[in-house]
């Protein structure tokens, strides 16, 4: 009986074994046939999104951020690079108006501003500029109109593209204009505005702060002069850069006299104002056809005396005497 038992026993021992075997064995089948399942839908997944349509999601999500970038500079600049004005009323007196319209660009004559300038007066008038100044630089301006009784006109101040390069300012942040009105028939001075201000949307960012090199000729009194270098291209000849600074609480004029080249003399044409805490870049001009008289090829060794005045009531701040300095 007992080995019948024991017989018995591992029947059931070996069955048992048998259908853990069978059940391990259905499992793994099952989990074989889940993962295949996964990857099929995976596959599925990655066949529905091709991969042009991924590269399309990652170039929208590019052009999004390079939008929002672009928002932010046409906040700043526009869309056409240029920086944005609000129309505003710069000049109101004796039935004469001048508004700022907007920023425009010219691809000679530079950066300006538009100006509608209405006569309601009586009288044909001209209008100038006593001083243009941009992110506290003096500039050059070329302004000049004439407007008869009751019309109006519509004309541009551009800002020189070359002094803006001299000065740094890629970004034009804020204007400065001193309006001169005058009779054009009489040529009798009607009036000379105070300062109108504009400022732009780059006024945050505006320049305003460039390193300066050079050889420094005169620093008194408030008043700080650097010759820079000869520029052969100037318009009339040849011409001899200089950086002023003006903290001297005046405004100020400078020229000069008894100059000399490479040890011979020649006619300056040369004369600048600064307005208080303002600075310029001008240039001392030579004659081409002196140069060529005196056999000048390379203008090098320089003397030059400076005369500096108070530009409104015309007393002197200081005569220099003779400076030299060499230009490479």
């Amino acid at each position: 009986m007992k080995n019948k038992t024991i017989q018995k026993d591992d029947r059931r021992y070996w069955f048992s074994l048998f259908l853990v075997a069978v059940m391990i064995v259905m499992c793994a089948c099952g989990a074989t046939e889940e993962s295949h399942r996964n990857i099929e839908v995976n596959e599925t997944a990655q066949e529905e999104v091709p991969a042009s349509d991924t590269a399309e999601g990652e170039r929208t999500l590019t052009e999004t951020m390079a939008a929002s970038d672009s928002d932010i500079k046409e906040s700043i600049s526009g869309e056409d690079g240029l920086e944005r004005i609000e129309e505003q009323i710069l000049l109101e007196q004796e039935n004469i108006k001048i508004t700022a319209l907007e920023m425009v660009e010219d691809s000679i004559w530079g950066k300006g501003i538009k100006l509608l300038v209405e006569n309601d007066s009586d009288k044909n008038i001209g209008v100038g500029c006593n001083a243009l100044i941009v992110n506290d630089y003096m500039l050059s301006d070329l302004f000049s109109t004439s407007v008869a009784a009751g019309k109006k006109a519509n004309e541009v101040i551009y800002m020189s593209s070359g002094q803006l390069e001299a000065a740094g300012i890629s970004n034009v942040g804020q204007i400065e204009i001193y309006f001169h009105i005058y009779d054009s028939d009489s040529w009798d001075t009607l009036f000379d505005s105070d300062a109108t201000v504009i400022t732009t949307t780059a006024y945050e960012s505006m320049d305003n702060v460039l390193e300066i090199d050079g050889q420094e000729l005169y620093a008194q009194n408030g008043i700080r002069i650097v010759g820079q270098y000869v520029d052969d291209n100037s318009f009339w000849g040849t011409a001899v850069l200089l950086y002023i600074e003006n903290a001297s609480g005046k405004r100020v004029g400078i020229n000069c006299d008894n100059m000399s080249v490479n040890g011979f003399m020649v006619t300056p044409l040369f004369s600048s104002t600064v307005y208080d805490g303002k600075k310029a870049f001008d240039d001392i001009t030579l004659l081409s056809t002196e140069l060529e008289e005196n056999g000048i090829n390379s203008v090098e060794d320089i003397e030059v005396n400076f005369h500096i005045y108070d530009a409104e009531t015309y007393e002197s701040i200081a005569d220099t005497g003779a400076i030299s300095f060499h230009v490479n």
